[in-house]
């Protein structure tokens, strides 16, 4: 069974978009709650709840990581960037896993893996200190053959494989896509073989889902927008429940 972990970042972002200047993050006319949004998703099955925070904190804030540290009955996935600030963050905090992202002030959303090869020290050091403070790492990279050895070499246990140009290529090049696929494929397995623990995420949506869940080896899915996006139609808890029929074939 394929694990789902749900990012909920962009439930903030909607909290954010009126509520920026606001001192509190929750309560009185402050919403929507990303944490209580998160809470439903794990009684809707969720494995996971996935947040990402950013330098310029964009959408999800200290506040909401910290809350969920304390309610959550799942695994917090924090994805950070590779800084002395968020390594500082995350031994303090003690989720269960990190993904390290790269992180750009101009994207809207995290755009393309992270470049171990090119960043080995940086990432490698980043790496260490998770190790030390008892906190499993995954990296976020792009299913290329060097970057997945490169995250052996430097201890990671886990990547999370970046789907995101297979599923731009989903609906604009049936030729494109059937590529992106088999890299993906080819990463899946060349990672597994390698001894990593594969999971994938970016742009995974109800409809790409039929066929990324046939990616051989992959242990969870990490799905944010789609899930959120469909959840201003049916809740948060059907969104969830819906996702996970479809991941396995129902």
């Amino acid at each position: 069974m394929i694990l789902l972990g749900v990012n909920i970042d962009h439930a903030a972002t909607v909290r954010q978009a009126r509520y920026r200047q606001h001192a509190a993050t929750s309560g009185g006319a402050v919403e929507p709650d990303p944490v209580a949004l998160a809470l439903l998703a794990e009684r809707a099955g969720a494995d996971g709840i996935t947040v990402h925070l950013r330098e310029d904190r964009r959408h999800i804030q200290e506040r909401d990581v910290l809350r969920l540290r304390e309610s959550m009955g799942t695994r917090l996935n924090l994805e950070m960037a590779c800084t002395p600030a968020m390594v500082a963050f995350a031994v303090g905090l003690r989720p269960d896993t990190v993904c390290l992202v790269p992180e750009s002030r101009e994207e809207v959303t995290t755009e393309g893996g992270l470049d171990v090869v090119g960043n080995r020290d940086r990432v490698k050091d980043v790496v260490a200190a998770m190790t030390a403070a008892g906190i499993a790492t995954s990296l976020f990279i792009d299913p290329d053959l060097s970057q997945l050895e490169a995250a052996v070499a430097l201890g990671a246990p886990m990547v999370e494989l970046h789907t995101g140009a297979y599923a731009n290529a989903y609906f604009s090049s049936p030729a494109r896509r059937r590529e992106e696929f088999e890299r993906l494929t080819l990463g899946a397995r060349h990672g597994h073989a390698l001894g990593l623990v594969i999971n994938a995420g970016h742009g995974i949506n109800y409809v790409n889902i039929s066929e990324v869940r046939q990616l051989p080896f992959a242990h969870e899915f990490n799905i944010g927008h789609s899930i959120i996006s469909r959840s201003l139609y049916t809740g948060i808890e059907e969104a969830v429940r819906e996702m996970k029929r479809r991941m396995h074939g129902g």
